[in-house]
């Protein structure tokens, strides 16, 4: 995706090359809801092995103009995070985003980064609806979630938190878009 901001991709991550700097993102304070802050490299290198070897979860590094700058994982919530925990719907993904800490924010990054990790889910056709779990406390994500699309379901609660069981359509997302950019 190209944006006024630059070019925005996604890549496999590689557990053992990109550890240091997913472990350098996930240990950052801005990190604090993604729950690794006392993780030390080998912590972060075995959660992504695993992840890389699991079956229904996947871990990209987003670059933006060629460099990392975000994590973007997906999952199927039937079988991952939310398993269990909400009435799936055939084509439902889950999703996860980071993005790197920086000393010189760039404005609407972050919503850029959003918007790169919807249309990379929904680029395939087999997506129908993205759904996330956000900290309840998170009122940032939770605004960026709305501002793509994402409508709140429910409160769940999960051993880690309480989240805010959140769903995206492929067609909610593409409105939010359109009038994203008649702003």
């Amino acid at each position: 995706m190209t944006t006024a901001l630059g070019t925005f991709t996604v890549r496999a991550l590689d557990p053992l090359a990109d550890a240091e700097t997913v472990h350098r993102w996930v240990t950052h304070p801005k990190a604090s809801f993604w729950l690794m802050g006392g993780a030390r490299l080998q912590d972060v290198e075995r959660e992504y092995m695993a992840i890389s070897a699991h079956p229904h979860h996947d871990a990209f590094i987003g670059l933006h103009n060629g460099e990392p700058a975000f994590l973007m994982e997906r999952y199927d919530p039937t079988e991952v995070e939310l398993k269990g925990l909400y009435e799936a719907e055939p084509g439902d993904t889950g999703m996860h985003f980071l993005v790197a800490p920086t000393d010189t924010p760039l404005h609407g990054f972050t919503r850029a980064v959003i918007t790169a990790v919807m249309e990379t889910l929904f680029a395939d056709p087999s997506v129908r609806r993205v759904v996330v779990e956000p900290d309840v406390s998170n009122s940032a994500v939770h605004a960026l979630n709305k501002a793509v699309g994402f409508e709140v379901l429910r409160e769940i609660t999960k051993p880690e938190k309480n989240a805010l069981l959140s769903a995206c359509t492929r067609e909610q997302f593409e409105a939010a878009r359109r009038e994203g950019a008649a702003r």
